[in-house]
């Protein structure tokens, strides 16, 4: 890596359509929206840019309502993809790339292939998943869901306008100003991917739910539960079933007496298997036959 490095931090917005030529559904990218910051994390340049649809005739109506953008507007912007990645190509140089989340920097892949054929972004060196940085920065622990840009920066306090959202360069801004605000260059390699072989497999990798316990990936030294009350080990009282992606059984604590059950998710991530565990209260048991009999005597 450079000495020197210059951060560029990228925002997307685009318009879900079905492509009859591919027969396949496109997230066409309709926006470009992008901050430079020095190592200072100062703003020296700024990169904004509407494309012209050239699949989609026509956009979601949920797309105009949040972003206000019109087909009109984009039109007049006499921009094609080609264009403007060739003018975002050289804004980005040879600086890292940030995107919130990866869903950006997936569907700008996906629009890559889409018009020159080609899965990786030729011009892309150095890659951070900004939302994942801030998360950790942040402590944030929270697997069921992941931090919103919004909500990282209010627990920043950086105050921002709810209607200045869902517009590329303006989300962009917010997502430096976020960065800025817990930058860290030693947590920051850790997050620094270079863009090899090995990160498109990364990038390019879906997540899924485990549901074999007979899995490699299960380490079954995993699967126990400690009461929520006295933090002593409970003892499993069924086998293990499993619903809705978790497994689940029955638990008691033997000192509280206390009847719970336990549920665990084994989600297969590219390099690694994230264990998420849950307690949920058993729902009472109902009165068996002779139970009511002997109360209504």
């Amino acid at each position: 890596m450079v000495n020197y490095m210059e951060y560029i931090i990228l925002d997307l917005e685009f318009n879900g359509t079905y492509s009859k030529h591919r027969h396949k559904f496109v997230n066409e990218i309709i926006e470009f929206g992008a901050v430079k910051c020095d190592e200072q994390m100062n703003i020296i340049d700024t990169f904004s840019e509407l494309i012209a649809p050239q699949i989609a005739k026509k956009l979601n109506p949920h797309v105009t309502a949040l972003t206000h953008i019109t087909l009109d507007e984009l039109k007049e912007s006499r921009n094609t993809f080609s264009k403007v990645v060739s003018k975002f190509r050289k804004f980005l140089g040879d600086g890292v790339l940030l995107t919130w989340s990866n869903s950006d920097i997936l569907v700008l892949m996906e629009n890559y292939h889409y018009f020159f054929g080609n899965d990786k972004l030729s011009f892309l060196k150095y890659y951070v998943n900004l939302q994942k940085y801030c998360e950790r920065a942040l402590g944030y622990s929270d697997k069921a869901h992941q931090l919103g840009l919004s909500a990282c920066a209010e627990t920043l306090g950086i105050t921002f306008e709810d209607d200045s959202l869902h517009r590329a360069y303006n989300d962009a801004e917010l997502s430096a100003l976020c960065f800025k605000a817990l930058y860290d260059s030693e947590l920051l390699k850790q997050y620094l991917y270079v863009c090899d072989n090995d990160f498109y497999r990364r990038v390019t990798f879906k997540n899924y739910n485990i549901c074999d316990l007979k899995d490699p990936g299960i380490d079954k030294r995993e699967m126990y539960f400690n009461c929520e009350v006295c933090g002593r080990r409970a003892l499993r009282r069924s086998k293990w079933r499993l619903k809705n992606r978790s497994f689940r059984a029955n638990f008691r604590c033997l000192r509280c007496h206390k009847d719970f059950e336990g549920r665990i998710t084994f989600k297969q991530c590219y390099d690694h298997v994230s264990v998420t565990k849950k307690i949920a209260e058993l729902p009472p048991k109902k009165p068996n036959h002779t139970e009511q009999h002997g109360n209504e005597q």
